[in-house]
């Protein structure tokens, strides 16, 4: 009797149901959903998965949302959104989406802005805002295969409340926070936009860097890591758009 070969699916490209199976709140405007894939496969830290949504009338509103976790979390990925407030996607999230309810995604997608753990000399991460998820992603990620690995994250929030992963990051000695509006009460580090002293402290001419942010957060930033002596080449960036 003909035995047929099993098709193996893939889950690049296809659409499949995704289960939410917890809800965090990070800041009065973001929230981290964590997702249970039936087609699961280990993403790179700093890909992204699509999200679609389709209304009773066919609309459909589609969205790329970076993930935040480890690729050690098998089964699971973690997508941390920003509610826009002239979004699509994301205030259907914030305001409909609960634990239980089924999600259609599709990833992980993207090859240039992920740390495989073999790029050149010490990592620098710098992020604004909402840009610090797949930064995120490779933080934890070197935590658990790489914990030796020098890596350090440059973050820039607008106040105490804005800070996406607050408890995480808190006393994490290779996280650099600067406030740009509003510091907490007897805050002693930096202040301001990220500028040359700050990256002069934590960047070396020897090392791979990641950005991701505002557009012009990414352009400055960028910029302050050439003149720190970067190489072009080393330097990865992600810009995130409005939409949501």
């Amino acid at each position: 009797m003909e035995r047929l070969t099993p098709i193996i699916q893939r889950a690049p490209g296809r659409w499949q149901i995704a289960t939410v199976i917890a809800i965090r709140e990070e800041t009065p405007s973001v929230k981290s959903f964590r997702l249970a894939l039936p087609m699961w496969m280990a993403h790179l830290p700093g890909q992204h998965y699509d999200v679609r949504l389709t209304a009773p009338d066919g609309y459909r509103a589609q969205r790329s949302y970076s993930v935040g976790s480890s690729p050690l979390d098998e089964g699971e990925i973690e997508l941390t959104i920003d509610c826009l407030a002239d979004g699509e996607v994301s205030p259907y999230f914030h305001d409909v989406v609960e634990v239980g309810d089924r999600i259609e995604v599709r990833g992980p997608f993207a090859s240039y802005f992920v740390w495989r753990g073999s790029e050149p000399g010490p990592v620098l991460l710098v992020g604004g805002g909402s840009g610090v998820v797949p930064l995120m992603a490779m933080l934890r990620h070197r935590r658990r295969v790489l914990p030796g690995a020098p890596m350090r994250l440059v973050y820039s929030v607008r106040g105490a409340a804005d800070v996406i992963y607050g408890d995480e990051l808190a006393g994490d000695p290779d996280v650099v926070l600067t406030y740009t509006r509003g510091a907490p009460d007897g805050w002693t580090g930096h202040t301001g936009r990220i500028d040359a002293e700050l990256i002069a402290a934590a960047a070396t001419g020897a090392m791979t860097a990641y950005v991701c942010g505002s557009n012009a957060f990414v352009e400055s930033a960028t910029a302050l890591l050439l003149d720190a002596g970067l190489a072009p080449e080393w330097i990865r960036t992600e810009r995130f758009g409005p939409s949501g």
